[in-house]
């Protein structure tokens, strides 16, 4: 045990940054069997939780390939699991030095345990909408949080301060709401629409068509807000600027997809696609935010040789 122990990295080392980088492709990759799942019709290929059938933990000869879909989702979940867990066993020894990174892959491995619940919970309740939705929504959260992950490993611990004007750090967190909101509606529209999961799921009950619009509205002033933030960073030589143009990069082709999408009769395809540009808009975002800080620690060296200079 001893032995083992001094293995783990003391330092962020390759270990820790390739299963950080597994960890955040996992959570994207499982939004996108996930959105398979529903789109293929597969939300009720195991018609219970845990275990596919009442008398089977997994498929049977009996059940269809939409059980196949399913339990390949569900046995994603210990993929994403699995990962998660070497990761906070890879920083344990950072712990106290790097507290932010111990937080956040405990939030993964914790997060996963309560998706697998939300799931159980989905399934158990024939595929509510909503839940549907909470579900699609809390493993976006943990795209995001994996995201935070990686934007953190370089960071020099210790206290942090602004490294963007007030107003350009305002209309950033405006605009994550923005985002927030976009995405809300999204799930909204998605739970009012023909892709349900099961035949026999029911839908949430709003107007679709009536959604789809009110959907487009928070994404075109999205849109305006991040060329907003995208000039600024370039204008002022901030350090968002790279993850602002990447945000701006991801909503032009979720924009684009998202119009194809409606207007020839929401392909499955693209609508799996549109969900997991979402997810990747979330994180860019908050990468983005992350980086509207720096380093109190990391500023001394420059300004102390600036002095000397």
């Amino acid at each position: 045990m001893n032995r083992f122990i001094a293995w783990l990295p003391t330092r962020v080392d390759g270990r820790i940054r390739l299963f950080a980088w597994l960890s955040f492709l996992a959570e994207t990759v499982i939004i996108a069997t996930g959105g398979a799942v529903r789109l293929t019709g597969s939300g009720l290929g195991c018609p219970t939780w845990p275990t596919c059938t009442a008398e089977s933990l997994v498929p049977t000869e009996e059940l269809s390939y939409h059980s196949l879909i399913e339990f390949g989702n569900r046995m994603m979940t210990g993929v994403v699991g699995i990962v998660a867990v070497i990761l906070l066993v890879l920083v344990w020894r950072l712990r106290r030095e790097r507290r932010d990174l111990w937080t956040l892959a405990l939030i993964v491995v914790l997060g996963i345990v309560a998706q697998a619940i939300v799931g159980g919970i989905t399934v158990w309740t024939g595929l509510n909408p909503f839940i549907v939705g909470f579900h699609y929504v809390s493993s976006l959260l943990l795209v995001c949080v994996t995201a935070a992950f990686l934007a953190r490993l370089d960071a020099v611990p210790g206290p942090r301060e602004r490294a963007v004007p007030a107003w350009y750090a305002g209309l950033t967190h405006l605009t994550s709401a923005v985002l927030a909101l976009t995405i809300v509606f999204g799930v909204l529209t998605t739970g009012a629409g023909p892709h349900s999961g099961d035949a026999a799921a029911g839908r949430n009950g709003f107007d679709a068509e009536l959604l789809e619009h009110v959907h487009a509205w928070p994404g075109y002033a999205l849109l305006a807000l991040t060329i907003v933030l995208a000039i600024g960073a370039w204008r002022l030589r901030l350090p968002t600027l790279r993850w602002s143009l990447l945000l701006l990069a991801v909503e032009l082709v979720q924009i684009a997809v998202g119009l194809y999408q409606a207007r020839n009769g929401l392909p499955p395809v693209l609508v799996g696609i549109h969900m997991v540009l979402a997810a990747l808009s979330a994180a860019t975002m908050t990468v983005l935010i992350l980086h509207l800080k720096r380093s109190v620690a990391a500023e001394r060296p420059v300004e102390a040789a600036a002095a000397a200079a």
